[in-house]
């Protein structure tokens, strides 16, 4: 089923039932009766439009995003993202790992490859793709777009696949940049998962120079 047939349209949110993956579906079924209190729904984008960034994560966690409604909210990720927001001015206001904690986004914007909590973590191919009209509307939707802040290695190959580029084109590292063909910059982080940070993956002060790079990079 395409997103046109089970959606009435490219949208850059899905909607509260969207059909597409088969196994996501399932999943957000049981989590909807396991906890009733949950968002249990695909997570839609946060921030403006007009935003010069644009965040690209993975999925929603399932006691995180899917549990508040709002990507990287509720769990360790999104401590250390919207605290290094805050810091580089990319966010103002308090964040207290709720969608209502007033948080608001200056300039930038938050999305996920895959707008479903996947079992385990991990969504799988079929899945990211199915998905891809969603992140391709919600950047082309952005006219002011210049900076594309990748986290990991899956979001990375989305990105890439959601604007017609070959995954080989640009190699993922951390703290990569890449200027893609409209002339966009690409920038490449680890992931800012707790395993990532308990094992020294990535450090508060490596995710600080990507975002002080990306600052550079929008000042220029």
């Amino acid at each position: 089923m395409t997103v046109s047939a089970a959606c009435g349209g490219v949208l850059t949110d899905p909607p509260a039932d969207c059909p597409l993956c088969p196994r996501l579906v399932e999943f957000r079924r049981d989590n909807r009766a396991a906890f009733p209190d949950f968002f249990n729904a695909p997570v839609p984008s946060f921030g403006t439009a007009d935003a010069r960034l644009l965040i690209v994560g993975m999925a929603p966690g399932l006691k995180g995003a899917n549990r508040t409604g709002r990507p990287f909210t509720g769990d360790f990720a999104g401590d250390l993202l919207y605290a290094t927001l805050i810091r580089h001015g990319f966010a103002r206001g308090t964040y207290d790992r709720r969608s209502d904690d007033g948080l608001a986004l200056t300039d930038c914007r938050i999305t996920n490859a895959v707008r479903c909590v996947p079992p385990q973590n991990k969504p799988v191919g079929a899945e990211v793709n199915a998905c891809r009209p969603f992140l391709t509307a919600t950047m082309a939707e952005m006219p002011a777009l210049q900076v594309i802040l990748v986290l990991g290695s899956l979001a990375h190959g989305a990105t890439l696949a959601a604007l017609g580029l070959k995954k080989s084109a640009h190699k993922f590292g951390h703290g990569a940049k890449a200027v893609l063909p409209d002339g966009r910059a690409l920038i490449s982080s680890y992931h800012c998962s707790r395993y990532n940070t308990n094992t020294g993956v990535l450090t508060e002060d490596m995710f600080d120079s990507v975002f002080q790079e990306i600052r550079r990079t929008l000042n220029r």
